[in-house]
């Protein structure tokens, strides 16, 4: 399993570009947490500090596939980097000023929120130029969704050990700056520096303009109500059986289950059509929400919800092969961008859904959110396999790698049109 993560982590730049990349999210990873630590030392309400960390969400969920467009348009360099710094000044600015003014306060995280820079979607698009098979960059597809785990994990600790050992708000800058660093160390690489997309039809619906992508992101919204909704309905439960640090246990075993699912999936080569290999990733997943409405004991929970996460990070991975398909020319960093802000999205609606749910029928059925959300997201994918099938002109090619992974894969399009 390790062997085949190596071979890609062996590549030229495949290193670099990858811990760049997570170093450089690093600030947005963080920022919910971050932001309710500062308001809270500031003396501000939980109602506060929820509306800035709510503001910064949308700002963010907006700005993505913005600035995914304009990487399409302008190249990396002369977007992710001053994106990068943007955000990092507008964060320590509200750091510098607390809460008061709220106008400056909101502005602030909004601007942050705004420029966080694409750099999800830049990866995505670079692993094509530096991975030469295509076996191999589905195969970075998987390390990247597993990455994802990992700084969702570690992220959250580093906050409260900056915040332990300065100050809330010095973890504010000293994490922006650490992932103004990261950005620069991949907008600075060969890779980054050389890509450049494939020429675009102009169109003011750019990515959106592609139905495959349209169907997928609906599919993917869902997903993302799922997994919101049981970060709220473990709330529920843990607030029944111990409190917060059974919560952590949770959590804990999401990730750990979205880890073990991914690594397996990523190292083996998978045939046939990824569109069907979806279908039953959501499907297996949706499966594997049910059985949480037991809500048994804490050990067995934490089982369950382990169980849970196994088939999240495959069903990322392909969702990223599907985008990289579906993406009309010279827009990949925009599909990617716009995955990401839908997934985000669903999650938000998840976590707004649940609460009230939670309050009527308790955690039991909080806990059916995401089960129910994983078979909409399924009865999405199947009502549209037709439009998700792979574009005529993409399926040879695709065919071919799939059946044959030792051989090398003619680019289909410019590095820059594939993720």
């Amino acid at each position: 399993m390790a062997t085949g993560y190596l071979e890609i982590l062996r590549a030229r730049h495949a290193t670099r570009l990858l811990v760049g990349t997570l170093v450089g999210r690093l600030p947005n990873v963080t920022a919910a947490i971050a932001i309710v630590l500062f308001v809270r030392a500031e003396g501000g309400t939980y109602s506060l500090a929820g509306g800035l960390a709510a503001v910064y969400g949308v700002a963010n969920a907006v700005g993505q596939p913005v600035l995914g467009r304009l990487v399409d348009l302008r190249g990396q360099p002369r977007v992710q980097l001053p994106a990068a710094v943007l955000s990092a000044l507008a964060m320590a600015l509200f750091a510098f000023v607390g809460t008061e003014p709220r106008a400056v306060a909101y502005g602030a995280v909004t601007a942050a929120g705004l420029f966080t820079p694409p750099l999800e979607g830049g990866l995505r698009a670079l692993w094509a130029s530096v991975l030469p098979r295509e076996d191999h960059v589905h195969r970075a597809y998987a390390m990247d969704a597993v990455a994802q785990e990992v700084m969702f994990t570690v992220g959250p600790l580093l906050v409260t050990v900056c915040a332990s050992l300065w100050s809330p708000g010095a973890a504010l800058v000293v994490l922006n700056v650490i992932g103004v660093l990261g950005a620069l160390s991949v907008v600075v690489s060969p890779p980054s520096r050389a890509w450049r997309s494939a020429p675009r039809e102009a169109h003011w619906l750019g990515a959106l303009r592609s139905r495959g992508l349209l169907a997928l992101l609906a599919a993917f919204l869902c997903v993302g109500v799922a997994l919101g909704s049981i970060t709220v309905a473990a709330v529920g439960y843990a607030d029944e059986h111990g409190g917060d640090q059974v919560y952590g246990w949770l959590m804990a075993g999401i990730g750990l289950g979205a880890l073990v699912g991914g690594a397996v999936y990523g190292a083996r080569q998978w045939a046939g059509e990824p569109a069907r290999r979806l279908r039953v990733l959501v499907a297996l997943l949706a499966v594997c929400y049910l059985p949480l409405m037991l809500t048994p004991g804490v050990v067995a929970m934490t089982l369950l919800t382990v169980v849970a996460g196994v088939f999240l990070a495959p069903a990322i991975a392909c969702a990223f092969v599907l985008v990289d398909r579906h993406a009309p020319r010279g827009t990949v960093t925009e599909a990617f961008s716009w995955l990401v802000t839908t997934f985000t999205v669903g999650a938000s609606v998840g976590t707004g859904l649940t609460g009230p749910v939670i309050e009527a029928g308790g955690a039991v059925w909080g806990f059916a959110v995401p089960g129910l959300a994983g078979g909409v997201s399924l009865l999405v994918l199947i009502a549209t396999r037709r439009v998700m099938a792979v574009p005529a002109g993409r399926a040879v090619v695709a065919a071919r790698s799939e059946n044959d992974p030792n051989r090398a894969v003619e680019p289909r399009f410019s590095s820059g049109d594939r993720a």
